[in-house]
């Protein structure tokens, strides 16, 4: 385990769960506006919602920390690129590919959380993080499933 042992490596560290967190609303916003189902379009925005309310969170610990928190997506990162290829290869393609780019957005995501969690956080940083890990991953899932229940319709 790597040792955070200073404010300044939480908060590089926060900050990057930041962007991860605003990439996940862009690209949750970018499914919702291209499914066809309501119920999909209605779960992408709730997620969209939830990716933004964690990346406020956040920004609050790095502002508690006296930090300057990050506020916007990953603008040079792989995430960035990432939702962008999600918008132009789903454009007019069925909810099936629609989750499937969701779900490989929700694979980053997971794998950004996963790195934070090796890190030696402060114990009540380390629990926001774990538990905003936990909804990745459920979000994960249960986009996983529902692109699994769309290859079965085929």
């Amino acid at each position: 385990m790597n040792n955070v042992d200073n404010a300044k490596d939480v908060i590089s560290v926060l900050n990057d769960l930041i962007e991860t967190s605003k990439d996940g609303e862009a690209g949750f916003k970018v499914c919702a506006e291209d499914a066809k189902r309501l119920d999909l379009k209605n779960l992408f925005e709730s997620r969209a919602q939830e990716c933004g309310k964690a990346a406020a969170e956040l920004q609050s610990i790095v502002v508690r920390l006296g930090g300057d928190p990050e506020d916007s997506t990953s603008m040079g990162g792989d995430m960035h690129r990432r939702w962008v290829d999600l918008k132009s290869s789903i454009t007019g393609k069925d909810d099936k590919a629609v989750l499937s780019e969701c779900e490989r957005g929700e694979d980053v995501a997971k794998k950004s959380y996963k790195q934070a969690l090796e890190k030696n956080l402060p114990a009540d940083i380390q629990a926001v993080v774990q538990r905003q890990y936990e909804g990745v991953l459920r979000n994960h899932d249960q986009v996983k499933a529902l692109r699994d229940q769309e290859k079965a319709r085929d």
